[in-house]
């Protein structure tokens, strides 16, 4: 066996004995002019097609064709119910009960709905916590939940920063902002992946510490869904919500995900804005106006979801299934990047700084590289790698992001990229 790690020769031993490796034929892969595969690593921005999800769009479309509005009713897979067809693979992604996971809405929308049930704020809470190089989207809703409830924003927005000179978040930093305020937060609304950094938080520990200050705590999972394995029902989190376009492979836009806590969900008088599809089942037709919530995370249905997106959805479920779930996928990733590291470091030196955490608990399937060398400019430098066929990651100001995605992503895939990012160079 060659033991040579920086050789094509050692990566395709790798692929040999991966047993996944046969899930890329599962999957399109882009194509560079000359007809051969792009070398693809934003799978954190947006996931790459999975051919079972193409092929339960067609069957949908097909249905729609045949059958007209009965297509509700009629069919292996009819639409009036077919969020739930989605539920137990859903919950087996993010570690939840299946009562409290739905398929609903858009992330950010999902987020205003959440907050709408768990920021209430009262006199003496009214506080929100996010950190402070939060998602724009994430901290556009924050503030704009403070504005509904008529509370100043400088006045009752905590972030939690990254210390000077560093990039990631410190854990004693957050632990200090909860014991100094936390009589006064009501909310902590962190990712589980810092999407600039690939920095992975540790959410039950966060939950534990806020719940003991009787703060609500909910995780923007966008970049953690797919990515890691997660265990929300029994860390306690009380609501989640997550995209399905990343990791989870389902299309640009697509329907995203929602967790609620089992505590919660069968608290039918929570407040929440509601809507037809979150009325009891049984007499949702009855078009009575007396709104009777599902005890389950449907309950916060606000519409009939779109079905097209939700044949994605199930094609790339489906995809994940047929891989052995999260601890397979989770097992090939820390393979991946362990690689990755390990050539960047033996072939760039001190060149390419990672600023993700080399601990394996603490990161993903991304690496945020920044270049070292001030005389090398690091736009061009990703430019340079896009006219090569090696589809990166762009974040201003100056990291590019690479995220080997167990999925489809080969070790081979890694060799290539490290020696044509030491061209750029």
């Amino acid at each position: 066996m060659n033991t040579d790690k920086n050789t094509l020769a050692y990566a395709q031993q790798l692929d040999q004995n991966d047993p996944l490796a046969a899930m890329r034929e599962h999957f399109a892969i882009p194509k560079q002019p000359d007809g051969t595969d792009e070398y693809y690593f934003t799978g954190n921005s947006l996931g790459l097609q999975p051919k079972l999800a193409r092929a339960a769009v067609i069957e949908l479309l097909d249905a729609w064709q045949k059958r007209g509005v009965k297509g509700h009713f009629e069919g292996e897979f009819p639409w009036l119910p077919y969020h739930e067809f989605l539920t137990e693979q859903a919950a087996e992604l993010v570690g939840a009960l299946p009562k409290e996971v739905v398929m609903m809405n858009s992330l950010t929308a999902n987020l205003h709905f959440m907050m709408a049930s768990f920021y209430q704020p009262t006199e003496q809470r009214a506080k929100i916590l996010i950190e402070d190089h939060a998602f724009p989207s994430d901290h556009y809703a924050v503030e704009s939940q403070l504005k509904h409830h008529n509370k100043n924003v400088d006045d009752n927005l905590l972030l939690w920063a990254p210390r000077a000179n560093e990039e990631l978040l410190n854990y004693d930093d957050l632990w200090q902002l909860i014991e100094q305020h936390g009589d006064e937060i009501a909310l902590i609304l962190l990712p589980g992946v810092q999407y600039y950094t690939g920095q992975v938080l540790d959410m039950a520990r966060i939950t534990e510490i806020a719940h003991a200050k009787g703060i609500k705590v909910g995780f923007d999972l966008a970049h953690a869904a797919g990515n890691i394995e997660l265990s929300l029902h029994q860390w306690q989190v009380d609501f989640a919500c997550w995209c399905s376009y990343k990791y989870l492979n389902s299309g640009a836009g697509s329907v995203a995900g929602c967790f609620v806590h089992q505590r919660h969900v069968e608290n039918t008088e929570l407040n929440r804005f509601a809507g037809w599809w979150g009325h009891d089942k049984s007499s949702r037709f009855k078009m009575e106006n007396n709104f009777k919530a599902i005890p389950s995370a449907e309950g916060w249905q606000l519409s009939n979801p779109p079905v097209l997106s939700l044949a994605a959805v199930r094609g790339s479920f489906d995809t994940i299934t047929l891989a052995g779930g999260m601890p397979a996928l989770r097992k090939k990733s820390l393979l991946l990047t362990d690689y990755l590291i390990e050539l960047l470091s033996a072939q760039l030196g001190d060149k390419i700084r990672i600023i993700t955490p080399k601990n394996a608990a603490e990161r993903g399937c991304q690496l945020s590289l920044m270049v070292n060398d001030t005389g090398i400019d690091g736009k061009a430098m990703f430019n340079a790698l896009e006219a090569k066929g090696v589809t990166t990651d762009w974040r201003e100001p100056n990291v590019i992001r690479v995220a080997p995605v167990p999925l489809y992503n080969s070790f081979q895939d890694i060799y290539h990229f490290v020696s044509i990012l030491k061209e750029c160079l």
